[in-house]
């Protein structure tokens, strides 16, 4: 994430490494940017075992980038497209490098406000959002109120938040995994299909068993 995901330290900068799939071990570069707070090793390596199932070919949306670590993990573990969004100019030209390194065609990096490019007219629905903006941000509301549009009737949604904090996506979202550290709390939900398209997927499905 970032507008920020974590800092290394005063006056220094890290890496975090990509864990699983084509790209697996890679570094990627992490500034020493204010707010810039990488999702941990173990906190994504958890996370993608809980996505496994959905990610090949899935488009995906990772708002507040920073490091790209979410996004560009996932790529390497099989989705189809992702599109990073990130307003921190540095940032954005490591996230480009690094794609251009690992000749990541699939990976589209924009420097953009997060909530301003959500306010843009629609142009594709998202399978997989990462929202993890910086924790002393508060923009967890704004954002949940703007990406309705952007998204899969189906879709998952990863929220990283402060641990103490009340964050959820609210109506229309289940719940499906959740873990915690001291700091944090990570969650990934799905959104509810609409009752009608389920209907039609169980009529569906019923005809094609009784012709």
């Amino acid at each position: 994430m970032s507008q920020g995901r974590g800092n290394p330290g005063p006056g220094r900068s890290g890496n975090v490494r990509i864990i699983g799939g084509r790209w697996r071990g890679t570094r990627l570069a992490v500034a020493d940017a204010p707010g810039l707070r990488p999702t941990s090793d173990r906190v994504r390596e958890t996370l993608f075992n809980w996505l496994e199932p959905m990610l090949p070919g899935a488009r995906v949306l990772d708002l507040f980038a920073g490091s790209g670590a979410l996004g560009l993990e996932a790529i390497s573990r099989g989705a189809g497209e992702a599109f990073l969004v990130e307003r921190d100019p540095a940032l954005v030209q490591s996230l480009r490098q690094a794609c251009e390194r690992l000749q990541a065609e699939a990976v589209q990096v924009m420097l953009a406000d997060a909530l301003q490019w959500l306010r843009l007219p629609v142009h594709g629905r998202f399978d997989l959002v990462f929202l993890d903006p910086p924790f002393d941000s508060g923009l967890w509301r704004e954002a949940l109120a703007l990406l309705p549009p952007w998204v899969a009737d189906d879709a998952w949604l990863y929220l990283e938040s402060p641990a103490a904090a009340d964050v959820t996506p609210g109506a229309g979202w289940f719940l499906h995994r959740e873990g915690s550290t001291r700091e944090s709390r990570h969650a990934l939900y799905r959104r509810a299909i609409p009752a009608a398209a389920t209907l039609a997927a169980d009529s569906n499905a019923h005809g094609a068993a009784t012709e």
